[in-house]
């Protein structure tokens, strides 16, 4: 095993080491994907209405959104352990922009419902993002370094439902009919993701010593051992902690990809609001990301200080137990103020437990962290797709969502119920605090002017 050289700060200003490239290209690349896989949902009031569509087949199109990416996610873990983040993520980006530009060619509700279960594939990114983040930094700032890239790259969400009904409201503003209109809006995500595939082929690696293909070469072992793969999937599936948090991801993520499919229409529907109000009350939701996924991740960090593992875990059920506590007030609000206060509430909870989950990730399983991530990410749009048939059978959105805030808040008991061996906790504790001093060796070594540090 090659010696170390994960990153012990966040230089948040650098794009200087590879550590920090990655970091930022991940995030940014995790972003646009989120961008173009919900660009979709604040145009769906119009495609309602071009297509016909019932309510039963809007539940079919808002499954599909998430459906596919579970299958995606179980392979890509692995995938990154095999073939590298870098190669993983330029392919995805790639393959993924064709169904996002595809979808502007529908013309039925069948075709339509095909490209945007093809769309739900690049859900996968989270999952090269959170590893490539892991690989790179050390214990004591991992945490941070997962919850700010997937918050930033979440926010993604949160922005296409501003964006988006702007976007074709500028396309409109030209004389163009709304049915042309928005099949143009998703070039913007389309040619986005193309653009992003290049970037992080050019300025990103593997892990801190370089590309896996090259070391594998060399014969130096790395995350995953030398094969990676299938080796990796069995290996995380045998590990009952990677099935808590499963459950408690689809608890958290679950919740908030379905409310990025369905908050934008329930606006609409239950409160009477037009299309860009309803985008703007939805957006609010998505841009929590920006700070609140990240504050998991640094308050697990904080925990971990002074609590350890257990810190972590326990940190997690009591967001989750807030977030099931804040959904069940949203599904009570009658009032829109009201609804936005009680969204924006249990939001901050939801993005927090999903920033403490992936805090907890890299400490699963270090040799088969590809196997662990994917089948966590995973987890998260098992929960949306649950959440998806669950609105489908009620057929009331309300309803839904107080069923789901009882779910949820029950769902806190996997967070408690993960527990690591002394060896285990007396194993991780070394490293973490190797990494503090490598952290101080470095304060010292550094110049007195050296560039602003985040974390």
């Amino acid at each position: 095993m090659i010696a170390s050289a994960k990153a012990t700060r966040i230089n948040l200003f650098s794009f200087g080491s590879p550590q920090m490239r990655a970091f930022h290209l991940t995030w940014m690349a995790f972003f646009v994907c989120f961008f173009a896989w919900f660009a979709i949902a604040p145009l769906m009031p119009v495609i309602k209405g071009e297509f016909g569509l019932t309510k039963d087949q809007i539940a079919n199109i808002n499954i599909a959104a998430v459906a596919v990416t579970i299958i995606v996610r179980l392979i890509i873990g692995p995938l990154c352990d095999k073939f590298g983040p870098r190669k993983a993520y330029t392919g995805l980006l790639l393959v993924g922009s064709i169904p996002v530009l595809g979808v502007a060619f529908a013309q039925n509700y069948e075709t339509f419902l095909f490209f945007r279960l093809c769309i739900g594939a690049i859900g996968a990114s989270f999952v090269i993002t959170q590893y490539h983040t892991s690989v790179m930094f050390a214990p004591n700032v991992v945490g941070t370094a997962n919850a700010a890239a997937a918050g930033w790259g979440n926010s993604g969400g949160g922005v296409t439902q501003t964006v988006m009904p702007l976007v074709l409201a500028a396309i409109l503003s030209f004389g163009v009919e709304k049915a042309f209109g928005w099949r143009l809006s998703m070039l913007v995500p389309g040619v986005l993701m193309l653009v992003m595939a290049f970037l992080y082929w050019r300025y990103t690696q593997d892990c801190p010593e370089g590309n896996f293909q090259e070391l594998r070469a060399q014969g130096i072992e790395i995350t995953g051992g030398k094969g990676g793969g299938w080796a990796s999937f069995k290996q995380a599936c045998a590990n009952y902690r990677v099935w808590l948090l499963f459950v408690t991801y689809g608890a958290c993520f679950g919740v908030e990809i379905f409310i990025h499919n369905m908050a934008a229409l329930y606006y609409v529907d239950k409160f009477e609001l037009d299309l860009k109000t309803a985008g703007l009350a939805a957006g609010s939701f998505g841009l929590l990301a920006l700070f609140a996924r990240a504050l998991g991740g640094i308050v697990s960090d904080r925990v971990a200080k002074a609590k350890g593992l257990d810190g972590r875990t326990l940190l997690l059920f009591a967001l989750i137990v807030g977030e099931g506590l804040g959904l069940l007030w949203f599904a009570s609000m009658d009032s829109v103020g009201m609804a936005i206060v009680a969204m924006i509430t249990f939001g901050l909870f939801t993005h927090m437990a999903c920033g403490a989950t992936y805090a907890l990730v890299p400490f699963i399983d270090r040799k088969a962290l590809g196997g662990v991530a994917g089948i966590i990410g995973a987890g998260g749009n098992v929960g949306a797709v649950a959440a998806g048939f669950l609105m489908k059978g009620t057929g009331d959105a309300q309803q839904t969502l107080h069923i789901l805030g009882i779910c949820v808040t029950i769902s806190a008991v996997c967070a408690i119920a993960v527990r690591f061996s002394s060896e285990h906790k007396s194993r991780e504790e070394k490293l973490y605090q190797e990494a503090l001093a490598a952290r101080a060796a470095a304060q010292a070594a550094a110049p007195a002017s050296a560039e602003p540090q985040a974390a």
